[in-house]
């Protein structure tokens, strides 16, 4: 079972013991269609989306072992499911980008989580726009057509605050009616999800990026992130594990219909009983 899978479940059994009666939110076989052309030209995903980016992370601490920190990454999608078919075929060279802005707290050695952000999708049809320098690396290009609340979710950091290697990182978040454009995103029965409550789930593997491109640094730390350090306007950027570094990451991100009244609540719940039993497996691994 892959860790995706464990965490889902792990959330499902958290939620389980809480005696509410809920299915799982997350939806399979819906529809996403990148041009906005409606249910009938979408493709079927059969549980996520595919997306790869980097993140600037910028750490502060807060005394003892306490950290506060902002996240700025950009990221880019052009398949589901891990299937090779790159989506749609009368969408040539185009893609799906992603910005995602977050706030949250951590401990060093310990769990980060995030308290609030936004993550937002953008239908960018131009060829080879992303990792380039016309807005934030490309990936706030194009039209915008889904905003989503960040309400949770997080993972685990070394000591010096980065994401443990291939760590799964998990990120929460809601958007309410309007909050996605019509034509892109439909249940399985063809019902247009933009007029309705929708959550989001993003889990993603972050690994340090030891070098990251100067085009990077330049259009995600200093540009997006108002970095004000080395690398934006004089001397050479470097990571520096505990206050400033770059990841990269790559992922999946689903959609779920909003539970009963109540339960969006225990679900924020489960994610965190979920990180809390992925410890306890990794100090029993020690």
């Amino acid at each position: 079972m892959n860790s995706v899978n464990k965490l889902i479940c792990a959330a499902a059994l958290a939620l389980s013991t809480t005696g509410a009666a809920i299915a799982s939110p997350v939806m399979n076989n819906w529809v996403f269609n990148p041009t906005g052309g409606g249910f009938a030209g979408g493709q079927v995903i059969n549980e996520y989306l595919d997306f790869n980016g980097n993140a600037f992370l910028q750490l502060t601490s807060t005394g003892g072992t306490s950290f506060s920190f902002k996240e700025t990454a950009v990221f880019n999608t052009q398949q589901a499911d891990s299937n090779g078919q790159l989506f749609p075929v009368n969408f040539p060279g185009g893609n799906i980008t992603a910005t995602f802005e977050a706030l949250g707290t951590g401990t060093f050695g310990g769990r980060f989580n995030f308290s609030s952000g936004t993550l937002r999708l953008y239908q960018n049809p131009v060829n080879n726009q992303y990792a380039g320098t016309n807005g934030y690396y490309g990936a706030n290009l194009g039209e915008m057509i889904a905003e989503f609340d960040v309400l949770g979710g997080g993972g685990i950091v070394d000591e010096s605050g980065v994401p443990t290697r291939n760590g799964q990182v998990s990120v929460f978040a809601k958007a309410g009616p309007g909050m996605l454009d019509a034509g892109y995103f439909f249940t399985k029965n063809g019902k247009d999800l933009s007029s309705e409550s929708i959550l989001s789930f993003a889990f993603t593997n972050a690994n340090t990026l030891g070098s990251p491109t100067s085009r990077l640094v330049n259009e995600v730390a200093c540009q997006f992130a108002g970095f004000m350090g080395p690398g934006c306007g004089a001397g050479t950027y470097a990571n520096r594990p505990g206050e400033y570094f770059f990841v990269g990451a790559n992922g999946q991100f689903k959609l779920g219909e909003v539970p009963e009244p109540g339960s969006l609540a225990l679900f924020g719940i489960a994610l965190v009983a979920a990180g809390a039993a992925a410890r306890k497996r990794k100090a029993l691994q020690k």
